[in-house]
């Protein structure tokens, strides 16, 4: 089927958490034998922070941050059988979902996919709680709430990056016709075991932009422990943290291409994963990190939240922790050999259970069903 996915950017990670969940989910569903297209806006600088080239298996439209470049991608989606509208973008949100679905046929199944829903969903409660006359509320991600809500009864389906029943219920019970968490996964073709690399020596290592919703956690979960284990080496991986005062035996890298990914990850002792604060709140929310640190063969220390056990085995497969005092006590704590033991644990659940080709195949069966009951009704 012919695929239209507007997003923030899949030739770009500048900025852009999103794209490797992007890259091993298209990828996978060209492989299953999808035609895709993915038009980005040149926004943000992402453009010139490109860390793969226009792959084989997708057509990416770039095109000016402009209204008229956005009325000239929009046009496109009249072509396509699945017409995809994510979150996040970045510019023009507003004006790409009304767009593309006053653009796609009656037949195309029509999606939004939410690569933040607890955030979106918190501005949606914000909007129907709000008194009449209210300025609207906004997402996280500069999407307005009454155009998202406006738009639901449109959509045939809302798919999100994570969030789990919480976020089903959540959307279904605003109007959505259906609502499925495609989780993130690992990416056989670019993540893997690879050597240690001296660049990123630690004890422990945590990669993430910095955001307002995430620094408090950062504090808590990283700095802290940093603080407390002076004797310790710690690194911090991604865009804006290198304004931030860090204790000494905090090393800061700035972007960290994704290229780089693996050794960051195979190096430390252990590697940390922190979630936002509306992932850590609503739960089921696996980041990419997650995925990525067990795909290098990581002992991965985590921040505890709710439907962890879904992925990972506490204990066994990942450590976690209520507080920076619990990350403080699994470092103290933890030997090479048993960092070695839960890596290897950790690699053997993501290969087999959550790897990006086995997120497209469900991928796929959904849209084949979506586009098999479209047609029923039309013929009803």
């Amino acid at each position: 089927m012919k695929i239209a996915f507007y997003g923030s950017s899949l030739l770009s990670s500048y900025w852009n958490g999103a794209a490797t969940y992007y890259r091993g989910l298209l990828r996978a569903l060209a492989a299953l034998g999808h035609d895709v297209t993915f038009y980005e806006p040149d926004a943000f600088d992402r453009q010139q922070h490109r860390d793969i080239d226009p792959p084989d298996w997708a057509r990416v439209i770039v095109y000016p941050a402009t209204p008229e470049g956005v009325r000239r991608v929009i046009a496109e989606a009249a072509a396509a059988e699945i017409v995809v509208k994510a979150s996040g973008v970045g510019v023009f949100d507003d004006a790409l979902l009304d767009g593309v679905v006053a653009a796609s046929r009656p037949e195309a199944v029509r999606i939004f996919w939410d690569v933040d829903a607890p955030a979106t969903l918190a501005s949606l409660r914000a909007l129907q709680s709000a008194p009449a006359g209210a300025v609207p509320a906004m997402s996280d991600q500069g999407m307005s709430a009454h155009v998202i809500q406006r738009a639901l009864p449109a959509l045939d389906l809302v798919l999100t990056y994570g969030g789990g029943p919480p976020v089903v219920a959540a959307y279904e019970s605003l109007g959505a016709a259906r609502c499925v968490p495609i989780y993130n996964a690992l990416d056989l073709t670019t993540h893997h075991p690879v050597e240690p690399d001296p660049r990123f020596a630690c004890d422990l290592a945590f990669l993430g932009n910095r955001l307002p919703d995430r620094e408090e956690r950062v504090t808590q979960f990283f700095l802290m422990p940093a603080a407390r284990l002076r004797s310790r080496s710690f690194l911090i991986g991604g865009n804006g943290w290198e304004e931030r005062a860090m204790p000494p035996n905090v090393r800061s890298l700035g972007h960290v291409y994704t290229r780089e990914h693996n050794a960051f990850n195979a190096t430390p002792l252990a590697v940390l994963n922190i979630a936002r604060d509306s992932m850590a709140q609503t739960g089921f929310s696996p980041a990419t990190r997650v995925f990525e640190a067990a795909g290098a063969g990581a002992c991965l220390i985590s921040d505890a939240w709710e439907g962890i056990e879904l992925f990972l085995t506490p204990g066994e497969e990942v450590l976690l922790a209520r507080d920076g005092l619990d990350v403080a006590g699994h470092l103290e704590a933890l030997t090479r050999e048993r960092a070695r033991e839960i890596g290897r644990a950790a690699l053997a659940r993501v290969l087999s259970e959550h790897t990006y080709q086995q997120r497209a195949v469900e991928v796929d069966a959904i849209l084949r069903k979506t586009v098999a009951l479209k047609r029923e009704r039309k013929l009803a």
